[in-house]
């Protein structure tokens, strides 16, 4: 017996891949249900072999599916997710609306699956900031071995986390540079293309921006509020697709906390102990293999993970 589901922003880039994938991993879908906002009413989008239409979000009821997942915005989520809670589907919520909301769990799979259990206050799951789940499925068999006290982490994301129009941006900027068109920059306040920002989101009032607090906060909710997280996140000129690199001291930092706008930590001391390598090699592989993991991958975890909700 497979779930009756629905894609709330089926239209949108993300709620397509979300169809796409789960096709592609054969999750058992016994009836696929494509919502969108009233103006997208009737656009046709793919699953598998079949062609749907979208229905309209104002008039669709939920009460006849099992999973919805919510890929239309923070704004569509907060002004639909409880309602379509309290009708009885669980909602797998993509943005950033209920991340940090008490009554609300916030799961990675392969780090906190018993979390889903808190989803029955409000029948919705929260999922983490992208960067933040691909974080923490990293720092988990670490944390478990040694239990991590700080970790100062800088990520690289690419411009498909502000939209389509900064993607445009970025290829119409590489168009330029050779001749061919503006270089003007729109979406970002400097130019994108053949260059590196250091600056993703908003800037908030301590120095840091508003990516950087997204995950130092999911990640405490996530795996323990004890960790100590510097955080800087840098914008490249790559149209989808992230990376990130990671310290974790195995001792208590001796400095204090990263200044406002600037960019130092404490470097860590060199063990001479055998013990503490032959410890370091037991934990690092399965540690990269875990932040190797891959967009599809994840899915294929999610997607397992549901067949126990």
């Amino acid at each position: 017996m497979g779930y009756r589901v629905a894609v709330v922003g089926a239209t949108g880039n993300v709620g397509r891949e979300m169809m796409a994938i789960l096709e592609e991993l054969n999750f058992p879908v016994d009836e696929m249900y494509a919502v969108a906002s009233r103006r997208s009413q009737g656009v046709e989008v793919a699953f598998g072999d079949q062609t749907l239409k979208c229905l309209n979000l104002e008039t669709f009821d939920f009460s006849k599916v099992d999973i919805v997942l919510m890929s239309a915005g923070g704004d569509v989520s907060r002004a639909w997710s409880e309602k379509i809670g309290q009708q009885g589907p669980i909602v797998i919520d993509n943005s950033s609306a209920f991340r940090m909301d008490p009554d609300v769990p916030l799961i990675v799979p392969e780090v906190n699956p018993d979390a889903v259990h808190l989803a029955k206050k409000k029948n919705i799951i929260a999922n983490p900031n992208c960067s933040t789940a691909q974080l923490v499925v990293a720092l988990k068999p670490l944390h478990d071995a040694a239990r991590i006290k700080r970790a100062v982490v800088a990520t690289y994301q690419s411009v498909s986390g502000t939209g389509k129009a900064a993607m445009d941006e970025l290829w119409n900027q590489t168009k330029a540079l050779y001749g061919l068109g503006d270089a003007t920059p729109k979406v970002y306040p400097k130019q994108i293309a053949f260059n590196v920002l250091p600056f993703a989101g908003e800037l908030k009032d301590e120095g840091y921006t508003s990516e950087e607090e997204k995950m130092w906060r999911e990640t405490h909710k996530i795996l323990d509020p004890e960790i100590r997280l510097t955080v800087t996140c840098v914008r490249v000129p790559v149209f989808v697709g992230r990376s990130r690199s990671r310290w974790t001291p195995k001792t208590p930092a001796t400095c204090c906390a990263r200044p406002p706008g600037s960019w130092w930590s404490t470097s860590p001391k060199r063990s001479t102990a055998g013990s503490r390598r032959s410890r370091r090699r037991a934990i690092l592989p399965s540690s990269f293999r875990a932040f190797a993991t891959t967009r599809r991958s994840s899915m294929a975890s999610i997607c397992g993970w549901y067949r126990t909700i």
